[in-house]
């Protein structure tokens, strides 16, 4: 079964950091791609940040690039996502997200076999 499950979420004021977490388990974690996604109140779940099965980052959505970074950890089947600068317009509920190793559209929702629960992000002015 798999399981991906987040961790890390919280308040913080506006300019703060947080740094999220996501462990897998019940899959070859290096047969996946992974991804962030965001969700706020009202909106669509978006695309956040990808990265391939190696440690290779794949993109970043416009909105975050040069504020978050992803990475992950293949001895300990974790991905994390770093934030750093936050906005008022980053509070969302937070995904990770798992798409076969070998494909395209990684920012793409319908790309992702496997989602976590997720996690909340409120950034407060």
């Amino acid at each position: 079964q798999v399981q991906l499950v987040e961790s890390g979420g919280g308040l913080v004021q506006a300019g703060g950091s947080l740094r999220l977490s996501c462990a897998a388990s019940g899959l070859t974690f290096t047969s996946y791609r992974m991804g962030w996604f965001r969700q706020a109140p009202g909106k669509e779940r978006e695309f956040v940040a990808a990265i391939n099965w190696s440690g290779v980052t794949l993109d970043y959505a416009s909105p975050v690039k040069g504020r978050f970074t992803i990475s992950r950890d293949n001895t300990k089947n974790m991905v994390y996502l770093q934030m750093n600068s936050l906005k008022i317009e980053d509070t969302a509920v937070y995904y990770c997200a798992a798409a076969p190793r070998f494909g395209s559209n990684w920012n793409r929702i319908r790309s992702y076999d496997y989602w976590g629960q997720g996690t909340q992000v409120t950034v407060s002015s």
